[in-house]
């Protein structure tokens, strides 16, 4: 099939369609848009059932197909070509968008559920017809997106979880949450399966459904997202939609997100799990399109499952740099509180701390172990700053009499370790003061 491209008009579109189309009701009909290096700018649409005749697939490359998800507006998503020139960019690979827009818009949800499983099927007749000439299983990769990320499942079932890689990108969580693994997403369903969960307390699936799940912020609210319905739609699709944009920014490099493996997000949060030691030689897993290069720990995993947590930014590029403060006081009485925490480098940029933690016990001559974040990333750190709280607001005020206060870079931890030993800290006052390098690295 000859796709011209001499005018705007003959190349095929995403389906765009309205309010109305979907109370009216869809019924399912699917696109297959191609795009490639050769035609980035305009789609070539695909039949599942004669790929030969088309002009740009290439089966003995990588081929990546995008599936978005429930549609209640009708309207083409916003990232959908974003998502497309991005990974163009990173490799050169086929793109095929899957549209099934019509047959995901409807007011009627469980109507859309049933069109996911029937899109399924034409997803397969593609993807034989792509074995058929020449294609490898190992080559497909599959990004869903809500209850897109069903219908890559439901795909790797019928290959017997042969397929290379799928990445769920906050799954749908309404009628599947409860499901058995034959029905919704599962880790059996590629060789590798990444999950990224930023809404499981409304339209996201809760519990793990993947080799490595990511849990951005605990996985429910996201910041920079409305919290109350002020926020107009954004309050609703917000959060859900956040997985899709950090999976994009994994793309632009502006900065590696960092997870850590942890069992919970409190106990993330309180500092337990800071450390990838244990999965030495390979780094803490990364969000998004590399995260599968933590495959090699997880295929000796039994099962091969993980959660992983971490901490964001409000706004793109959504980075945040983590950082452990260790306290030693001498205080013969136990003092339980917060710990705030300000740095400034050289050329007087300041920055402070975006985690709020459960309250930290701090005994006589015991470590207390804080984390923290930061939306900067300074180096060269010329003043720390410190203000001890206990959270009460009556009371007396309290002294914290620190014997030594150690600053460690888990985001860059090549940085030099930054102390300051023997001062107090004056409940509610802030404390500031210049580091030195720290006597010794350990921590």
């Amino acid at each position: 099939m000859k796709i011209k491209q001499n005018t705007e008009q003959e190349c095929p579109k995403f389906t765009d369609l309205s309010f109305f189309d979907s109370v009216i009701g869809t019924t399912l009909k699917i696109q297959l848009l191609l795009y490639t290096k050769r035609n980035q700018h305009c789609a070539e649409a695909l039949s599942e059932h004669n790929l030969t005749v088309s002009s740009h697939l290439n089966v003995t490359k990588k081929t990546i197909i995008v599936i978005h998800g429930y549609r209640p507006t009708g309207s083409p998503p916003v990232w959908i070509d974003n998502i497309k020139d991005d990974l163009l960019k990173e490799e050169d690979v086929n793109i095929i968008i899957v549209d099934w827009n019509r047959g995901a818009t409807t007011v009627n949800y469980p109507s859309a559920v049933f069109n996911a499983k029937k899109a399924a099927d034409i997803l397969k007749n593609m993807i034989d017809q792509m074995l058929e000439n020449g294609a490898s299983l190992d080559s497909v990769y599959m990004i869903g997106v809500s209850l897109g990320a069903h219908i890559a499942g439901f795909v790797g079932k019928r290959y017997n979880g042969k397929i290379g890689r799928i990445t769920g990108l906050d799954p749908a969580g309404p009628l599947f949450t409860g499901k058995l693994p034959h029905e919704r997403l599962h880790y059996t369903d590629a060789q590798f399966v990444d999950v990224i969960h930023t809404d499981i307390d409304a339209l996201g699936y809760r519990n793990p459904l993947g080799n490595i799940d990511f849990y951005p912020n605990g996985g429910t609210d996201q910041p920079g997202c409305p919290t109350t319905l002020l926020g107009g739609s954004q309050y609703f699709k917000c959060d859900h939609q956040r997985s899709v944009f950090l999976y994009l920014e994994s793309l632009k490099h502006n900065c590696n997100i960092t997870a850590y493996p942890c069992d919970s997000y409190v106990d993330y949060r309180n500092g337990k799990c800071m450390s990838c030691e244990a999965f030495k030689p390979l780094p803490c897993p990364v969000l998004g399109y590399y995260a599968d290069k933590w495959k090699e720990h997880l295929i000796e995993k039994n099962p091969p499952v993980t959660t992983a947590y971490f901490d964001t930014s409000d706004k793109d590029p959504f980075c945040m740099y983590h950082y452990f403060v260790d306290i030693i006081t001498w205080n013969k009485s136990t003092r339980t509180g917060f710990i705030k925490i300000k740095i400034t480098d050289n050329v007087g940029n300041t920055t402070e701390s975006k985690i709020d933690t459960d309250a930290a016990e701090f005994q006589q001559y015991r470590q207390a172990k804080i984390l923290t974040g930061f939306y900067l990333d300074l180096d060269n750190i010329s003043k720390i700053a410190l203000t001890f709280s206990t959270g009460n607001i009556i009371g007396p005020k309290y002294k914290l009499r620190v014997l030594q206060m150690r600053l460690k870079s888990l985001s860059q931890p090549e940085r030099v370790q930054l102390c300051r030993y023997d001062f107090i800290l004056l409940e509610n006052i802030e404390t500031a003061f210049r580091p030195i390098p720290c006597y010794d690295a350990d921590i």
